[in-house]
């Protein structure tokens, strides 16, 4: 009996030690997020235009996704999604991204990618548990700089933009066929067992206090879109 309640003991404190430190990894992916959208609004020139983000309906970033190999390419990394609500932007839910691709690649690389999802197709892709870009939705690389081209392709078209910063460049990128999922050991640590990324984002749930910094960057962006004018 106390071998039992040892080993129930042991699993339990196991438990409670996993969960602190996902939450830890959890809210720092959160600030992570932030201060990616801050350093690319800071250089108007050669953020995301204004009118990408009049339009979107939802604001997708993944802090530091690996991509890369040798011939073989590919990507992996984990995110935080807010969208529109009649109250403001939602609370964020967590995803994870991975695909594969192939070229002459040699190397691997951390990248920041951003994604703007323009409209309510692609929001409802971004709600369900798992979609592919360029399967589910279609995706493009976004427009680059103080103001979106006339042509409104990338307005009509589309309904993902994406972007990547690299060594410090900020690009549009094309990632066809990477897949994206509900990141659950994220959800259940910030939000607890049974909480849907469809119900936060559709702004059914309270964002933690933890989500304070990524929500003002994302409030921020437009702002800061605005004043470069």
């Amino acid at each position: 009996m106390k071998k039992l309640l040892t080993f129930v003991a042991v699993i339990s404190l196991t438990s409670i030690g996993w969960a602190g430190s996902n939450r830890e990894a959890t809210n720092d992916r959160l600030d992570h997020a932030g201060r990616v959208l801050h350093e690319i609004m800071s250089a108007p020139d050669n953020g995301i235009p204004e009118e990408v983000l009049e339009h979107a309906r939802c604001v997708a970033v993944v802090p530091h996704m690996l991509k890369g190999g040798f011939v073989f390419g590919g990507e992996n990394g984990r995110g935080v999604a807010t969208c529109r609500t009649a109250n403001g932007w939602s609370a964020p839910a967590f995803f994870a991204i991975t695909g594969g691709s192939w070229g002459l690649q040699i190397g691997l690389e951390g990248i920041d990618l951003v994604m703007i999802i323009q409209n309510e197709r692609g929001m409802q892709q971004l709600l369900s548990s798992k979609f592919e870009l360029g399967g589910d939705a279609s995706a493009a690389a976004g427009p680059v700089g103080r103001h979106a081209s006339a042509d409104t392709d990338w307005k009509l078209n589309t309904e993902i933009l994406t972007y990547s910063r690299a060594r410090g460049l900020f690009a549009g990128l094309t990632l066809t066929g990477a897949s994206i999922r509900r990141d659950d050991d994220s959800m259940e640590a910030i939000y607890g067992p049974h909480v849907s990324s469809r119900r936060v984002l559709k702004g059914e749930i309270e964002a933690p206090a933890a989500a304070g910094s990524f929500l003002d960057a994302v409030r921020d962006a437009k702002a800061q879109a605005i004043a470069s004018k």
